[in-house]
């Protein structure tokens, strides 16, 4: 699924920085603290609603609708 456009408790955008998020983690393997604080997550609850999020798109599209 998509990850949340805005976070679920204070209302701040994060859908826009989950992929820089992952590439900064998984690519540059920068440590995920960091990595949030660069790209300017610094709630928990914006962090929580991130960490959450599983990306389910794949196992989605394999059934037809």
């Amino acid at each position: 699924m998509m990850v949340p456009v805005r976070c679920f408790t204070c209302g701040k955008v994060v859908g826009g920085v989950y992929e820089e998020y992952l590439k900064l983690v998984n690519e540059k393997k920068e440590d995920p603290k960091k990595a949030m604080e660069s790209l300017g997550i610094e709630r928990y609850c914006c962090k929580r609603t991130i960490f959450s999020h599983v990306d389910l798109i794949d196992e989605i599209a394999k059934f037809p609708s």
